[in-house]
């Protein structure tokens, strides 16, 4: 009796909407998703969508943004020789500074898994990312200052050059105007009249300092009065200036002192027939010498300009310069991100290899290299996207008579707009150009991930 009631009752009640449920749920799902994403979704448009809209609407305006001139911008862009310059190095970053970037993050991945003190190494390579750009783009405008005195790549330029080639210590020496002395265009001197054999000559230059004498300088009076022999020229290279006055020009004072390490030549037909060096007085001799008439000629080696480094900000070499500070911040990230990839390569693969006979420089080309193409690519791909928007360190790093030659378009965009063109017609032209370029790096990113994910 009990069966046929519950069997009664479920035929007089209606069937269960399990579909109709499973749809409100569903939809009650999307709901919750919604709102959930919705803070998001607005922070999206406010501060993506938006600005992206109206920098097209703005980049079909005029600078007042008042007429409406279409494509005239888009086409001013590759007429103007500074924007193409931006387009140009913007190039040369994005083939320069990912290529050296992910080979260095490679290199290094590798080595460190091989020394003892590794999460160490990478600790110090990753600490230039807790570096703003700001705070970078200072620290390596000091470190290329063409003053060894403040920037360290010149001091340390210099310092190795010197310890080669110490320079002239007499960069400031000239002679005094009608003394006997003419100056050629290559900056050496020489005597306006003829020597020969049997004569002495004095040499007088000013122009340099007393306290600047070296430390053996001796006085030059004595040298001076020495006569020369038969088959000999004698002389003296003397500093043409009486400490507290007095003195007569072209004349050895007794108070005045010899240059020593001077190089003085004599040279007849053209032809330098002898060399020698100035002794601690200044003093000089030839012997040994043919009849005839000599010119005596101090080399412009005398009178070279010491060796201040290298010009780093300087037109030629300001983009590399800059790179340069980019690689230091962006090799932990790279090193960081190619070694999470290395340390899930199957080891039974290398070590099979090393079975084999493989040595090590053919396990990383064959086995490493193919195996992280993908963390490779992705690493590439997304310093590609992160240099084409580089901002920060040329605009602070790049002085103001160069920012032209290393302007990206990055700088471009901002110096059109804000940094005195006041044309932001056309910077809004420049915003989209960079967009379009982003973007195809971008939709590749996106997919590589969602390969890997699947």
């Amino acid at each position: 009796m009990t069966t046929t009631v519950v069997k009664e009752a479920r035929r007089s009640s209606p069937a269960r909407p399990d579909g109709a449920r499973a749809r409100r749920s569903r939809r009650r799902g999307r709901v919750i998703a919604l709102l959930f994403a919705l803070p998001a979704l607005l922070l999206l448009g406010a501060l993506v969508v938006y600005p992206v809209l109206f920098s097209v609407g703005r980049s079909l305006f005029d600078a007042s943004g008042d007429t409406f001139v279409g494509g005239e911008n888009y086409a001013e862009m590759f007429r103007d020789p500074t924007t193409l310059k931006a387009i140009r190095n913007t190039a040369i970053w994005v083939v320069v500074a990912p290529t050296l970037l992910t080979g260095l993050g490679l290199i290094l991945a590798v080595l460190v898994e091989k020394i003892r003190w590794a999460t160490a190494f990478k600790l110090l390579l990753f600490m230039p990312m807790a570096v703003s750009f700001l705070a970078a783009g200072i620290i390596f405008r000091l470190a290329y200052d063409e003053d060894p005195d403040k920037g360290v790549l010149n001091a340390a330029a210099v310092s190795i050059h010197d310890a080669f080639d110490e320079g002239s210590e007499y960069p400031t020496a000239r002679a005094r105007d009608g003394q006997g002395l003419n100056q050629q265009k290559d900056g050496s001197y020489v005597t306006g009249s003829q020597v020969s054999p049997g004569s002495t000559t004095a040499l007088g230059l000013v122009g340099v300092a007393p306290k600047d004498l070296p430390g053996d300088a001796e006085p030059a009076k004595e040298a001076a009065a020495r006569e020369a022999g038969a088959d000999e020229v004698r002389g003296v290279v003397y500093l043409d200036f009486t400490p507290g006055g007095g003195g007569k020009p072209g004349v050895v004072d007794s108070r005045e002192s010899g240059l020593p390490g001077m190089k003085v030549e004599a040279v007849q037909g053209g032809k330098t027939v002898a060399s020698t060096t100035t002794a601690a007085d200044g003093s000089f001799r030839f012997t040994g010498l043919k009849d005839g008439s000599y010119t005596l000629k101090l080399p412009k080696d005398n009178f070279e300009q010491p060796y201040d480094g290298i010009s780093w900000l300087g037109p030629t070499l300001v983009t590399p310069a800059i790179i340069g500070a980019y690689l230091w911040i962006w090799t932990g990230f790279a090193m960081v991100l190619i070694g999470a990839g290395l340390s899930t390569l199957p080891r039974d693969a290398l070590e099979a290899a090393r079975m084999d006979g493989a040595n090590e420089w053919q396990i990383f080309r064959k086995i490493t290299v193919p195996l992280l193409a993908p963390v490779l690519t992705v690493v590439f791909v997304t310093l590609v996207i992160n240099v084409m928007k580089v901002f920060d360190l040329v605009y602070i790093i790049a002085p103001g008579p160069v920012q032209e030659d290393a302007t990206v378009l990055a700088t471009q965009m901002w110096l059109v707009s804000f940094g005195g063109g006041n044309n932001q017609g056309l910077g809004s032209a420049l915003g989209v150009l960079l967009l379009l370029l982003v973007i195809p790096a971008m939709v590749f990113n996106v997919r590589r991930f969602r390969r890997s994910q699947r």
